[in-house]
């Protein structure tokens, strides 16, 4: 049974979703202006390992992925660069796409643009002005807050608890210094769209709650999104669905990400310490930066540094060490990477291999992804003592290696790892690498016996020099491509 942490009860509790087998999903995505920091990166690849994870286990996942694609900050940045909102839309959202392609994330079902649904979100405006918690003031609408006896419910503060310390909208004409804008009266020279109200355009918060209930209707499963959004954005979703809606609910269960921590500080665009994630990704390589943004949990602040991105980087090259090897070792017992997701009916007692029972343990309780890693890391080690003899064509090594490594493919596929499986020799026969390479390795272990070490140097260099990588452990030599 899978178990998660909802932001709304402030407890761990099963999944229960509207529709058996089904799960209804929606992540907030980026507002297209810029380039994505690692921050923004983190949270789309938990949303992306979330959506992996439940079809896994079995469940047909519907996944909604938003872009902001009007906004203040986007027709700052057309005026910036001299060109119409649209370039800059389309400039940032490909950006985007090209990032998250890079640290293995899948596209959304579904991906709204806001702009798209323009229509829309004046209906809908109408509609809270109709029921009484919106009003109008010389083109602008604003949601009142007073006038939804719910609000605060998502972040546990009240009125008096928000208002102060927060920054806050201003306007000499709203009733209450909290009220936030649904509709914002266009400004000269500013792209608009006709309302009721006069040209202007939505507020960001309207966005997201009328594209999720277009898509997946009042009392969707999942809503995900970065911690830094609960209030206001999330929390203002809520009131407006469940005003215009009155009060049914509006999501059953909400995740957050951490934030990530800069060294000492948390990561800000105002202390200038933002890690753009193509930048990470060209240092780095984007599956070390994956490794880093999901190997601690989901809901933890995560630390980015130089050390912590270093060890991600070894950590990741250990797996693949380990594939690779396996490749070698096994040839054509081999075993493929596993088609398509578990039945739903597996419990954790009926998973044939401990470390995958462990690895599903782990994450049905409340994607604890720290553990996961720990039960793969587990099984490398395991594995690697296999090595030597698989080598040799101990047949029992052999068999036990083909099961973990059945084991690890399964794993590192849900947490959307790949591996290339054409490493060997370049299309050369498997076995005859394999015995051509440990034939060497023999000689290079008689010449060590007889303390011929310039001899046995002298055919580690070779070998090195024709790309294979030797490695002295207690358990004897490893090899593999590189």
């Amino acid at each position: 049974m899978i178990r998660l942490f909802n932001s709304l009860t402030r407890e761990i509790g099963p999944l229960e979703t509207r529709e058996p087998g089904r799960v209804s999903m929606y992540c907030c995505g980026p507002t297209v202006y810029n380039y994505i920091h690692i921050g923004n990166a983190r949270t789309t690849l938990w949303c992306d390992m979330i959506r992996r994870y439940l079809t896994y286990r079995g469940y047909d996942v519907t996944y909604v992925m938003n872009y902001t694609d009007v906004d203040d900050k986007i027709i700052e940045r057309a005026q910036l660069e001299g060109v119409a909102p649209d370039d800059v839309t389309a400039k940032y959202a490909a950006a985007f796409e090209a990032d998250m392609g890079a640290l293995g994330a899948r596209p959304a079902d579904i991906l709204a643009r806001a702009t798209a649904h323009i229509e829309d979100m004046v209906e809908a405006v109408e509609g809270l002005i109709a029921r009484g918690v919106a009003y109008e003031v010389d083109g602008d609408v604003f949601f009142s807050v007073e006038g939804f006896p719910g609000y605060g419910k998502l972040s546990g503060r009240t009125l008096e608890d928000m208002r102060a310390g927060e920054r806050v909208e201003p306007h000499p004409s709203k009733k209450h210094p909290l009220d936030f804008a649904l509709w914002k009266s266009a400004k000269p020279g500013e792209i608009s769209w006709p309302s009721p109200w006069g040209e202007g355009r939505p507020g960001w918060h309207i966005e997201c709650s009328v594209m999720s209930t277009k898509y997946l209707g009042m009392g969707f499963d999942l809503h995900g999104g970065g911690s830094d959004l609960i209030f206001p954005h999330h929390e203002n979703e809520i009131a407006q669905a469940e005003g215009l809606a009155d009060e049914s609910l509006f999501v059953r269960g909400w995740l957050h990400t951490g934030m990530v921590q800069m060294e000492a500080e948390k990561m800000s665009k105002s202390l200038g310490n933002v890690v753009l994630a193509k930048d990470a990704v060209a240092t780095f390589g984007g599956d070390a930066l994956r490794y880093w943004a999901l190997a601690s949990s989901y809901r933890s602040q995560s630390v980015y540094s130089l050390d912590a991105l270093e060890d991600a980087v070894q950590s990741w090259a250990r797996w693949k060490t380990f594939y690779e090897s396996s490749t070698h070792a096994l040839g054509e017992e081999m075993p493929a990477r596993p088609a398509g997701p578990r039945r739903p009916e597996s419990d954790d007692a009926s998973v044939s291999g401990g470390f995958l029972r462990d690895f599903i343990a782990s994450m049905d309780d409340d994607l604890s992804s720290s553990q996961a890693f720990a039960a793969i890391h587990s099984l490398v080690r395991a594995g690697n003592k296999l090595l030597e003899g698989a080598q040799t064509g101990d047949t029992g090594a052999v068999e036990e290696l083909g099961d973990l490594v059945m084991q690890f493919l399964e794993m590192t596929a849900v947490l959307g790892f790949e591996f290339d499986a054409t490493t060997s020799a370049s299309g050369v026969d498997a076995e005859l690498t394999n015995g051509l390479i440990g034939y060497l390795l023999e000689l290079r272990d008689r010449a060590r016996e007889e303390r011929a070490f310039d001899r046995a140097d002298d055919i580690r260099d070779r070998l090195a020099g024709l790309g294979v990588e030797v490695e002295d452990t207690a358990s004897g030599p490893r090899w593999r491509l590189v």
